[in-house]
């Protein structure tokens, strides 16, 4: 039996994740290789590396597993990676029928990264994802994050900005 892992809520920056050992940072992107909006832009102030792999992961998609429920670990540092989690259909425009954000997307692409956490022996640090541009709720996307990472023994810590 695994021991859960917490989940803690602190006021900071998620690109710079708090205490030790590998880390993980995980976000939300959407499905059409669109970067540029979002917590995105504070990832591409710090490294070049998660948006040019995206990008690439999205060009090359034909050939790759780029779609809803997918992710793509990108390594930044010795002991932190950035999680690029595809867990928006499109992106919200004038035109939009409700928000982008897929839950069952964020939910497959949670799993995932639980494996890969779990895997890496890493805590998993991010924004409260899909709840941005996407347009989610965090009421539904936290009890994802529970299941899919801390009740697996994964600890998790979301960052508010001040």
């Amino acid at each position: 039996m695994t021991t859960a892992g917490t989940l803690s809520y602190v006021r900071g920056d998620a690109t710079a994740p708090l205490g030790k050992g590998v880390k993980v940072i995980a976000h939300v992107c959407n499905d059409l290789g669109g970067w540029g909006k979002g917590f995105v832009v504070a990832v591409s102030h710090r490294w070049r590396e998660p948006e040019a792999a995206y990008r690439r992961w999205h060009r090359e998609r034909a050939e790759n597993d780029f779609g809803l429920g997918s992710v793509q670990m990108v390594r930044v540092g010795q002991y932190l990676w950035v999680a690029n989690l595809i867990g928006q259909r499109g992106i919200r425009t004038g035109r939009s029928s409700g928000p982008p954000v897929r839950y069952e997307a964020i939910d497959a692409a949670l799993a995932t990264l639980g494996d890969h956490a779990l895997e890496l022996g890493a805590s998993v640090h991010m924004p409260r994802i899909g709840c941005g541009l996407a347009g989610g709720r965090w009421e539904f996307v936290e009890p994802l994050v529970r299941t899919r990472l801390t009740e697996r023994g994964v600890p998790v810590t979301v960052y508010d900005r001040d």
